[in-house]
């Protein structure tokens, strides 16, 4: 049998195979969970729903399918976490603000297919309003913070999700991805996470999620936890407005092995440009983990070139489908007075800008097909930062008004929104932490359905580093 402290950071690969081997059940592993919620999350406040009678029900009903000698699936047992977004059925699908007080009457896909792997739904993550923010604070629900720093954010607008995974609330959680969500922080809370191509997962029963710019994923402290993750969510359905090309082989694989030689082009150049409307530099110390990790990589085998490309400017497609998709959003509330004060400015822009969102996403689609076949034409990856900085202090947006926390934001997200704009993979590996002993993160971006290959990088890149020997000071 496992004791608690060999539960504490377990991964995902580790709770399942534990259960099919009866070293531990999925109730022992949904009350370890919920214990270390009990215990972290008042100063966290990285869940809005745990669901502890279903999660205990869901762990005695496969404990016991297991024990009348079904076939287990891939994530049988193992508690996971949804971020607000998704619909989980008995719970209200809030997008992290208090407009929509009916719960969900069905799961959305991804949830299904979790369910369906075996995994135990544990609770809802906490996020900014309709993830619009990259820090993960509401006038409804106040602050989330970073499990490294309790006085640093933890980005969005997956950030309760990434604040429960990094301490250990639990192994792994869903995220999503429109400007950065997933890769913002995963790169705060030393996590790893890839936004998959477009299309790839499927957003049902949302048609789209932000219009052209969405996907969803998983937070894990693992590349192999997420490799995991995405051969069960993969794939889209009817629903889905956008379906991605069918990979050549599973994720799992791909984590398992090294990659090939690279050819890999690395810059630091902000692609928003810099200044007070554009992105900002990185700060020194992520500059030199990057150079660090770049001379790891040449050690590799790998060939590493510093070269900034020629960015496109994608802020007014960016940002007219953002604003179009809030609009989207919180037109379906219950409760509109309810909205947020922010919110409900961005909607009416958004409410105008529908007329010219079609105009924006085939122009997105036209600079991608050009500008991604110019970046890869001689390289395979490109590596840059994720963040300009480590963590920020919590409450960035009582801090701003209006129009400082548009520029503090663009800024945060300067280097992960492009790659919404274009569709393409990227991805935020820990690579080591600075001198407060916050996380520090690189991106890796790939062409057009480069998903296995990123992940292969990632993984390499994982054992390089060896980052997992890093935790949270315990609290």
């Amino acid at each position: 049998m496992k004791t608690m402290s060999d539960l504490n950071f377990s991964t995902v690969r580790d709770q399942r195979d534990w259960v099919v081997g009866s070293q531990v059940t999925s109730r022992e592993l949904v009350e370890h969970s919920l214990a270390q919620i009990t215990r972290l999350d008042p100063a966290l406040n990285a869940f809005s729903a745990v669901l502890a009678d279903e999660a205990r029900a869901d762990a005695d009903r496969l404990d016991a399918e297991l024990r009348d000698g079904s076939e287990p699936g891939p994530l049988h047992g193992v508690p996971i976490a949804v971020k607000d977004e998704n619909d989980v059925r008995g719970v209200p699908t809030a997008y992290g603000g208090a407009s929509v007080t009916t719960p969900a009457a069905a799961d959305s896909e991804v949830v299904r297919r979790l369910r369906d792997a075996g995994a135990v739904i544990i609770g809802k993550t906490r996020m900014p309003e309709f993830g619009i923010w990259p820090y993960t604070e509401t006038a409804a629900h106040g602050w989330t913070r970073n499990p490294w720093d309790l006085d640093r954010s933890p980005a969005g607008s997956s950030g309760g999700t990434a604040a429960a995974v990094a301490s250990g609330m639990v192994a792994a959680g869903i995220g999503g991805d429109g400007g950065g969500s997933i890769r913002l922080p995963s790169s705060w809370c030393g996590l790893f996470g890839l936004k998959p191509q477009r299309g790839r997962v499927s957003t049902a029963p949302n048609r789209d999620l932000w219009r052209a710019l969405g996907t969803l994923g998983p937070l894990t402290r693992t590349v192999a936890d997420s490799a995991l993750i995405y051969d069960v969510i993969s794939g889209t359905t009817s629903v889905d407005r956008f379906h991605a090309a069918p990979l050549s082989g599973s994720f799992v694989d791909a984590a398992s092995r090294s990659p090939e030689r690279l050819r890999i082009r690395m810059s630091t150049r902000n692609p928003a440009g810099e200044g007070p409307l554009g992105g900002a530099h990185a700060d020194a110390e992520s500059i030199g983990a990057l150079h660090l990790l770049a001379d790891r990589l040449r050690n590799a085998g790998h060939t590493v070139v510093e070269s900034d490309p020629d960015y496109p400017l994608l802020a007014a497609p960016f940002s007219i489908q953002v604003a179009t998709g809030v609009a989207e959003e919180a037109a379906r509330v219950e409760h509109p007075a309810l909205l947020e004060q922010y919110t409900r400015r961005i909607a009416r822009v958004g409410r105008v800008a529908r007329r010219g969102v079609g105009r924006a996403e085939q122009q997105a689609e036209r600079t991608a097909a050009r500008f991604l076949d110019e970046l890869f034409a001689e390289y395979d990856v490109l590596l840059t930062p994720t963040t300009p900085t480590t963590a920020v202090p919590v409450g960035q947006l009582d801090r701003h008004g209006f129009v400082g926390i548009l520029r503090a934001a663009s800024s945060t997200s300067s280097f992960t929104s492009p790659w919404n704009v274009l569709g393409n993979p990227a991805a935020a590996v820990p690579i080591g932490l600075d001198r407060s002993g916050l996380p520090q993160s690189a991106q890796l971006v790939g062409p057009a359905h480069s998903e296995l290959l990123l992940v292969s990088l990632c993984a390499e890149i994982e054992r390089i580093v060896d980052f997992a020997r890093h935790r949270p000071r315990r609290r």
